[in-house]
């Protein structure tokens, strides 16, 4: 009983937190199963941070919460760009800039590569797969460094995408935050 009313505590206490924490579960099935973060979580997940930040915390936490947006916004948009993840993913981390503000968005981004890494190479290793997809990554990585046009990578990206092995990043960014969230003490 101890247990359920600590945890009751903690979601009365940091509720906004808790709000981010189900979004992110959300979006991850979803990404799991569709290969997509829809537009009705990632749009009001965004909007609702920036409300909730001006109604807590006035314009400077209005100012605070577009800060953060960008923050997540920039972290993803130059994967996106070439082709490497998709727009749900890059406005999935804003929602979380947008209710966390900057700092926690940075960090939980952080750990959320270092997730989906790990996740990457489990994939490729239950596949065994390592030959083509080292080769893919220094194919990719060449391309990266000798075309530099976002367009032409992201074209390129699409047409390489149906052999390609997927990763939905909503699940590595949900992980990754809410492994934050934990370690930060911020759920309990």
């Amino acid at each position: 009983m101890d247990l359920f009313v600590s945890l009751a505590e903690s979601i009365a206490e940091n509720w906004p937190v808790w709000v981010v924490t189900f979004t992110l579960i959300l979006a991850a099935v979803i990404d799991g199963f569709e290969l997509k973060v829809p537009n009705w979580i990632t749009f009001p997940f965004v909007a609702s941070g920036w409300v909730y930040s001006f109604c807590a915390f006035g314009l400077e936490g209005l100012g605070w919460s577009l800060l953060g947006t960008v923050v997540g916004l920039l972290l993803l948009l130059p994967a996106y760009s070439i082709g490497g993840m998709g727009a749900g993913d890059v406005k999935l981390l804003a929602g979380v800039g947008a209710w966390m503000h900057g700092t926690h968005t940075f960090y939980a981004f952080c750990i959320s590569a270092i997730v989906g890494a790990v996740l990457a190479v489990g994939m490729v290793a239950v596949r065994k797969a390592w030959k083509k997809h080292s080769d893919n990554a220094r194919i990719i990585l060449n391309e990266i460094m000798t075309i530099r046009d976002p367009n032409q990578l992201s074209s390129i990206a699409a047409d390489r995408k149906s052999s390609m092995l997927l990763l939905p990043y909503g699940i590595p960014i949900a992980i990754g935050t809410i492994g934050y969230f934990l370690w930060m003490g911020l759920l309990v």
